[in-house]
C-alpha cells in the first residue's frame, strides 16, 4: 500500500514533470475531467492535487481557463528606484539606442522583442475590420469626402464613455476628446497644464517614449520611486505635493508600462485623494488598462476623482487596430483648454475610421476578442518567465505583470544591457536596454521584453540566444 494519498501521489508525478521540464512554465495542465479520466481517479481527488500544486506556488488557476505552470523566476525587489530624482534631459547616445531599434524593427530578417507592437493574426481582428471599413465605405462613401471636424464620430465616443464603466469611470461623450492615439492624447493634456519649466512627476523606470515628449514641451523630469509589485510610492509623491514641486503628474496606475503592475486598490484611492487636495492635475495613461488578466478588473484612478483633477488617456492600438491610431482624452476640468489645443493642431480625427472603431465596439464582438486576448497573453507571459528562468544567468529575475504583454528582467549587475543590445542586434535579435526607461544610467542592467507575437522556434531561438549572450558578458565580468 501507498504511504501517501492518491492526491499527493498525483501532485508528485505533476510536480516532476514541472520541475524536469515536461511541462514548461506557462503550459496548461490537463483539464480536471481528462486528467481523472486518464488517472482513473475522481474529480474530487485531481482538484485537491491540482489545489496543492497551487499553495505550492508550481501552478495557478484561471477563472473558466484551467490551471497552468508559474515560473520559477523570482521577482525584482522593489522599490527599483530609492529615493525621487531630478534628471535632465536623456543624453543623445539613449536616443540614439531609440533610433536604432526603430530602425531595425522594420526589418524582416530581425527577430524584435523590444517594442511593444503585438504582431500576428492572433491579436488583432484584422479581417472582420476590413470588412468592416469596406462595409461603411459602400454605405456612406461621402464620410471620405468631406472634412473631419469636432467632436469626432459621436457612435465612437459613446462606446468609449460605455466601455469605461468597466473601469469604475462614469465619462459623458460630450467630455471625451479622440486624439491619434495615446502619444496625442499625453501630449495635449501635459500643454493644457503645465508651461515650459515646470517640473512633471513621473514614475521610474518608465514608459521610454516619455522623455523626448517632455524635453520637447521644455519641461523638467522628477523620478519617483516605483514598486515593481506595488507601483508609485505615494508617500515620496505626497512629500513633493506638499513642497509643491510638481506641477503634473504622469503615470500608469493599472499594467504599467514597463513593468506590468497595477497598483492596489486603496493606493489608487489614496492618489486620487492627494492630487484632488493638492489641485495638481494627474495625467492617467490606461492604454493597457483592458489587458488585466484578472476577472474583475481594476478600476482606474479616474474612478475615485472628485474634482476634475484626473485626466485620462488610452487608445484601441493595442487591442484592436494599430494602423488606425484611435485614441482619447478625457481631461477633466481642463476639458476646454484640451479641446481648444486638439482643434489648434490637427482639428479632428477621421470620422471613418472613428465610426469603424465604434461600430466593432458595439457590434464586433470586442469583449470576446479581449477575453481571448487576455488568455492568450498570460499565457505567453508566463511561458517566456520560464524560457529566461532556463537560459538567462543566475540571479536574474522577471517581473510578474498582472496584464498585458511586457516583462522588465532585472540581470546581475555586471551585465550591461546597453552593450547586451548592441551585440544582440549584431545577430538580428532588437531588445530595449534599461537605460531606456530612465534618464540616468540605474537601469543599466535591466531589459525590457515583449511577449507580444507568437512564441514560434524562431521567437525561442532569439531568446535563448540573448540569454547565452548575456551569461557570456557575466562571465566575463566575473
Amino acid at each position: 500500500m501507498h504511504p501517501l494519498p492518491r492526491y499527493q501521489q498525483l501532485a508528485a508525478q505533476l510536480a516532476a514533470a514541472i520541475e524536469g521540464g515536461t511541462l514548461g512554465a506557462g503550459s496548461r495542465l490537463p483539464s480536471v475531467r481528462a486528467c481523472a479520466g486518464r488517472h482513473a481517479l475522481s474529480l474530487n481527488t485531481v482538484t485537491a492535487a491540482y489545489r496543492l500544486l497551487e499553495d505550492q506556488g508550481l501552478v495557478e488557476a484561471r477563472p473558466q481557463s484551467g490551471y497552468y505552470v508559474r515560473s520559477a523566476l523570482a521577482a525584482p525587489p522593489g522599490p527599483l528606484n530609492a529615493r525621487p530624482a531630478l534628471r535632465d534631459a536623456p543624453p543623445a547616445t539613449q536616443q540614439t539606442l531609440v533610433d536604432g531599434v526603430l530602425a531595425a524593427q522594420g526589418r524582416d530578417d530581425h527577430l524584435d522583442l523590444a517594442l511593444a507592437c503585438p504582431h500576428g493574426a492572433p491579436f488583432y481582428p484584422v479581417e472582420r475590420l476590413a470588412r468592416l471599413t469596406g462595409t461603411l465605405l459602400r454605405q456612406a462613401p461621402g464620410l471620405i469626402g468631406r472634412y473631419a471636424l469636432p467632436p469626432g464620430s459621436p457612435r465612437l465616443r459613446a462606446q468609449i464613455a460605455r466601455r469605461a464603466l468597466d473601469l469604475g469611470m462614469r465619462l459623458s461623450p460630450d467630455d471625451i476628446v479622440l486624439t491619434h492615439g495615446t502619444m496625442e492624447a499625453l501630449q495635449l493634456a501635459l500643454r493644457a497644464v503645465t508651461r515650459p519649466g515646470d517640473t512633471v512627476g513621473v514614475e521610474s523606470p518608465t514608459y521610454f517614449n516619455l522623455y523626448p515628449l517632455l524635453e520637447s514641451l521644455g519641461l523638467k523630469v522628477l523620478e519617483l520611486p516605483t514598486d515593481p509589485q506595488q507601483g508609485l510610492s505615494l508617500d515620496a509623491l505626497e512629500m513633493l505635493l506638499s513642497e509643491g514641486r510638481l506641477a503634473a503628474l504622469v503615470a500608469m496606475p493599472t499594467v504599467h508600462n514597463p513593468l506590468g503592475c497595477t497598483m492596489p486598490l486603496p493606493a489608487k484611492q489614496r492618489l486620487a485623494r492627494l492630487v484632488n487636495q493638492y489641485r495638481v492635475p494627474l495625467i492617467e495613461d490606461a492604454l493597457y488598462a483592458e489587458l488585466q488578466f484578472a476577472d474583475v478588473p481594476s478600476p482606474a484612478v479616474k474612478a475615485f476623482d472628485e474634482a476634475g483633477w484626473v485626466m485620462v488617456c488610452a487608445s484601441y492600438s493595442k487591442t484592436l487596430a494599430p494602423d488606425y491610431r484611435v485614441g482619447y482624452l478625457e481631461a477633466g476640468r481642463f476639458g476646454d483648454a484640451v479641446r481648444r489645443l486638439k482643434f489648434a493642431s490637427s482639428i479632428a480625427e477621421p470620422m471613418l475610421l472613428g465610426e469603424v472603431v465604434g461600430e466593432f465596439l458595439e457590434n464586433g464582438g470586442y469583449d470576446r476578442h479581449l477575453r481571448a486576448l487576455r488568455r492568450l497573453y498570460a499565457q505567453q507571459v508566463d511561458t517566456v518567465r520560464g524560457l529566461v528562468a532556463r537560459h538567462f544567468p543566475a540571479g536574474t529575475t522577471a517581473t510578474r505583470p498582472s496584464g498585458g504583454f511586457l516583462l522588465w528582467l532585472q540581470l546581475p549587475p555586471s551585465v550591461d544591457t546597453a552593450r547586451l543590445a548592441e551585440a544582440a542586434l549584431a545577430e538580428r535579435i532588437v531588445v530595449m536596454p534599461g537605460t531606456l526607461y530612465s534618464a540616468g544610467s540605474r537601469y543599466r542592467h535591466c531589459l525590457r521584453l515583449t511577449c507580444c507575437r507568437a512564441l514560434d522556434e524562431r521567437f525561442v531561438a532569439a531568446l535563448v540566444r540573448l540569454g547565452a549572450l548575456a551569461q557570456a558578458q557575466a562571465a566575463a565580468s566575473a
